[in-house]
């Protein structure tokens, strides 16, 4: 319970105008995208860095919890206030601060939509690379705190290749600037150590970004299968030739028909599989690679191979892909995301675990992935209201990520650990590993405060940091 005197000085921060405490408003900040739920007892938005100290330093005089959040749009728990205490939303700190395009960088608030920075730079051939699925939603504070990715991510990169210079409220309440709008600055690199620590280390109220220049050309191919398999195939054949596309993205028969019906994109309805490939750069070397991938794909038992023929058609392709979770919305009440990640290798062995595990639960589980870099999004359809459902369509993704282990990937490859996968973090790491994991997390925040309960396992995480003195030895 947070104290009426708590409440009165951070309303005396920030005004009262900024501040969410009754119960109607609280339900609404007490999820994610994904599937687990907990309250927080007071929202707050800032709107300035100094709002955001003065919350925290009012935050560490009561000694209560706090945690970031940005749009929400997050799946793995990350921004849910798993032990309550307050709410920081950065949703009113949206300002794109600067655009300097003579040194390609961008400075903005944590707040500011992703793909609102390439609206405003994109009429100058300019453009923002990460582009995570929910880019029209999604905020630059939460890509960093999870390092998000997106289709693109295969040629450009994650977050953490973009981002030069973070400014982070500490969880003490001190502000700290690391890193910035050079190339290569001395010291640690804690730009990168910050970007995709969950929101577990610090508060990020100001990003310098790296902004890119348009290609000359961009060209999308659309591979049509009659085996989920055979398009797995393709993505290893492309990797052991070396050609790397921008982005090469797979959806089953069962995810292509919801988002056909949604979307109208032109997805064949008959297919077991699609792969969705792009291409940009110079003219003449799309045009090659293009060919390289269509040989590729006809060899490897593609039934059909198109290319996008104009701007139009390119963006109705993609618009299928960026809505694909909204079809899936239309056709089940609920879902469950998945985010293991395996070597590209492992795609078509894994499809045929993720087949295997549908039919052991009873569940339909379609996919929808980045191919190109072995991510992959099962999606585990299921009904809440119907008894042990949920905690069926829980168990069915836990199988998925250790089988994703047993096969040399990882648990998440840009949804983040958060609290939906940190008691399977010790199958993927050592107890030293942990333990080094734990003790940066201590370093930042001795106490504990900021977002518990993430990332680490229960009792290897803040638990046990709380039951350690506090010292000069852990202090920051």
């Amino acid at each position: 319970m947070i104290p009426v005197s708590a409440v009165d000085q951070i309303r005396a921060v920030v005004g009262p105008q900024n501040l969410l405490t009754s119960d109607e408003d609280l339900r609404l900040y007490e999820y994610d995208g994904g599937v687990d739920k907990h309250k927080p007892e007071m929202v707050v938005f800032p709107r300035s860095t100094a709002h955001t100290a003065g919350i925290v330093k009012i935050a560490n005089k009561f000694n209560l919890p706090f945690i970031a959040r940005g749009a929400g749009t997050g799946l793995s728990g990350g921004a849910i206030a798993r032990e309550g205490g307050i709410m920081i939303s950065f949703a009113r700190m949206n300002r794109i601060l600067e655009i300097d395009l003579l040194n390609e960088r961008a400075v903005v608030e944590p707040g500011v939509v992703n793909l609102d920075i390439t609206l405003a730079v994109q009429a100058q051939k300019y453009f923002y690379a990460p582009d995570p699925s929910s880019q029209r939603a999604c905020t630059i504070g939460g890509n960093v705190a999870e390092n998000a990715g997106g289709p693109h991510t295969l040629a450009y990169g994650v977050t953490t290749n973009h981002v030069l210079g973070l400014e982070v409220v500490l969880p003490n309440g001190e502000i700290y600037e690391t890193g910035g709008k050079e190339i290569d600055q001395p010291g640690y690199d804690l730009v990168g150590l910050l970007t995709g620590s969950e929101g577990t280390m610090g508060l990020v109220t100001r990003i310098t970004i790296r902004l890119m220049r348009a290609p000359e050309m961009v060209k999308t191919m659309l591979a049509i299968y009659d085996s989920p398999e055979d398009a797995g195939n393709t993505v290893a054949e492309m990797t052991s030739r070396g050609i790397l596309p921008v982005a090469v993205e797979m959806m089953d028969g069962v995810m292509l028909r919801m988002v056909e019906e949604a979307t109208h994109a032109g997805y064949p309805l008959d297919a077991a599989a699609v792969l969705l490939i792009e291409f940009e750069g110079l003219t003449e070397a799309v045009e090659e690679q293009i060919e390289q991938v269509r040989e590729v794909c006809l060899a490897t038992k593609a039934r059909e191979v198109r290319i996008a023929k104009t701007a139009e058609e390119r963006d109705l392709l993609w618009k299928g892909r960026k809505n694909a979770f909204g079809a899936v919305g239309r056709v089940s009440p609920f879902y469950y995301v998945q985010d293991g990640v395996v070597p590209r290798g492992q795609i078509a062995p894994t499809l045929r675990e993720i087949l295997k595990i549908s039919k052991l639960y009873d569940l339909t589980i379609c996919n929808i992935f980045h191919a190109g870099d072995g991510n992959m999004h099962p999606i585990i359809l299921f009904d809440a209201r119907k008894p042990g459902e949920l905690e069926r369509a829980q168990k069915a993704g836990e199988d998925i990520l250790k089988f994703c282990i047993k096969v040399g990937g990882s648990i998440t490859g840009e949804h983040g650990v958060g609290m939906e996968k940190n008691e399977l973090m010790s199958m993927l790491f050592t107890e030293d590993s942990l333990g080094m994991i734990r003790s940066i997390k201590q370093l930042f925040d001795p106490t504990c405060r900021l977002n518990p309960g993430k990332v680490l396992p229960l009792g290897k995480g803040c638990m046990e940091i709380r039951q350690q003195p506090l010292t000069s030895a852990n202090m920051l």
